[in-house]
């Protein structure tokens, strides 16, 4: 449901009371009571949204270096910290790490505190948290590229830069908890679910499997297990559940309207919780490990059609009469795009998982397309949408350009469907050839060079769309954003004419 945005106090020393003798709507205190929670949050979520942008661009970098190495290996060949092996780790790494969970907790943030209605407790250890998360991913960046990669695919950051990355979360934990705690009213938005379980699932992701491969690890193929349970776990539980918290927030917050159905909201909570937690295996089809469990992972993943297919629903009845609004809304036209990349995305993880289809898909390009599917098309584009909404609200300025932000927009959108349409159908290739006994491993991996090619130019459309958007940020940063009553409009004559009608 669209929540009632109304905080349990004002900061020490504002008072929300109307003057005696004086009469005020509940719509001007509600207005007032919301610029106050963004006031309170505006130095925390701001330092995690600057950081996480940062982190962006230089994994843009790193990724159009890796992306070229693919086909140009000899490429500074000479210099061990610029070998794919250790570039490939350190831009996933700084994708996951610090673009996509500092976003996304600086989302959360801003999310928490309006559901809650309060105003932010203890900003200082946010600022804390996120002064000790940048470090932890430098740190961790720095390791990799001196060669102390632990191995592990979506965790090779060194142990010790994961230490201070505990304690940042930690940091950031216990303000969730707080805020939760002192929240008004008993009602809990569907929204605050998927954070807080967010929020509940990281540090058990994060610490059982540092645990299981560090401190007291496992022994043999059961490590290759363990990675593969947190890579999946990592993407659905932590990135997934903080972009359909989320998507339930934006898209009836913009269209003004609340959620079709708060059962359906519960169902595909649930659902999404439990069927999530049990995939993984199914990436390990094949390999020496007990039949049971690749099967009950094949099981699962197929079973998350149920959550998939109740979001999808409740946020298309959501949206049902006000398409025609994704004409004007950035916010708007970003969320969906990537709520609808979550269909895609679930759906393709449901082929890949099957027998049938792994003998073509394994150890091919097909996975990074998947994963880009997750990373990109689901969660990055929905957190660009948030962040259009937010950081108006924080700055005080609208968006300066409308140009800007579909060049964004288009850029991204364009970039990642051809990004993931090349990567799919070459990895199918590859995988073809491969199964070919006729031909040679080496011959099998020409055979997706063009596809590789077209990668790269691919990627050259995000990186135009990543340095345009980090560039808009820049500029309402520093108060160069426009000063106006009502946001920026993808096409403002347009609506001001729909508007006089």
């Amino acid at each position: 449901m669209t929540p009632a945005e109304i905080p349990l106090k004002a900061p020490t020393g504002a008072s929300l009371d109307p003057a005696p003798g004086t009469e005020v709507s509940r719509g001007d205190v509600e207005q007032v009571e919301r610029a106050l929670i963004d006031a309170s949050t505006r130095v925390p979520v701001l330092a995690f949204y600057i950081s996480a942008v940062v982190w962006l661009v230089l994994g843009t970098f790193l990724a159009g270096y890796t992306s070229f190495k693919m086909t140009m290996p000899d490429l500074f060949s000479g210099i061990g910290a610029l070998s794919y092996g250790r570039m490939r780790p350190a831009h996933m790494n700084v994708m996951l790490y610090g673009w996509a969970s500092m976003v996304g907790i600086g989302t959360s943030i801003w999310l928490m505190a309006r559901l809650c209605r309060t105003t932010l407790r203890h900003p200082l250890l946010l600022v804390a948290g996120a002064i000790f998360w940048n470090l932890g991913v430098l740190l961790g960046v720095g390791g990799l590229l001196a060669g102390h990669s632990t191995g592990y695919q979506w965790i090779e950051f060194p142990t010790y830069s994961t230490l201070v990355l505990f304690i940042a979360y930690t940091m950031v934990v216990s303000w969730a908890v707080l805020m939760f705690r002192f929240r008004r009213g008993d009602h809990i938005y569907i929204t605050q679910w998927y954070l807080l379980a967010a929020f509940l699932w990281f540090p058990w992701l994060f610490g059982a499997t540092q645990i299981m491969l560090h401190v007291v690890p496992l022994q043999g193929v059961m490590l290759a297990a363990v990675n593969w349970w947190y890579a999946n776990n990592l993407l659905f539980l932590w990135l997934g559940s903080i972009a359909l918290g989320t998507a339930y927030y934006m898209i009836p917050k913009v269209i003004g309207r609340p959620v079709y159905s708060y059962h359906l909201a519960a169902i595909g909570f649930w659902t999404f919780a439990l069927f999530s937690s049990w995939t993984g295996m199914q990436r390990l089809i094949d390999g020496p490990f007990p039949a049971w469990m690749i099967t009950a992972s094949i099981a699962a993943t197929i079973l998350t059609i149920i959550p998939v297919a109740t979001v999808g629903l409740n946020h298309h009845m959501t949206m049902q009469g006000h398409f025609g609004l994704i004409r004007y809304s950035p916010t708007l036209r970003f969320t969906v795009f990537g709520a609808m990349a979550y269909t895609v995305f679930s759906l393709v993880g449901v082929l890949i998982s099957l027998r049938s289809m792994a003998r073509f898909s394994h150890f091919t390009q097909v996975s990074v397309a998947y994963s880009h599917l997750g990373l990109y098309a689901f969660f990055t584009m929905i957190m660009f949408g948030a962040m259009y909404y937010i950081v108006p609200r924080l700055v005080g300025r609208e968006w300066r350009s409308a140009s800007l932000i579909k060049l964004h927009f288009w850029a991204s959108a364009y970039g990642i469907a051809l990004m993931v349409l090349l990567l799919f159908v070459g990895g199918v290739v590859q995988g073809r050839d491969m199964n070919n006994t006729a031909l040679s491993f080496n011959e099998s991996t020409q055979s997706i060079l063009a596809y590789l090619r077209g990668r790269s130019l691919a990627g050259l459309l995000l990186t135009v769309g990543h340095f345009v958007f980090a560039y808009h940020f820049l500029l309402m940063i520093f108060g160069l954003g426009r000063r106006a009553t009502v946001p920026t409009f993808l096409n403002p004559q347009e609506e001001e004419a729909r508007a006089a009608h």
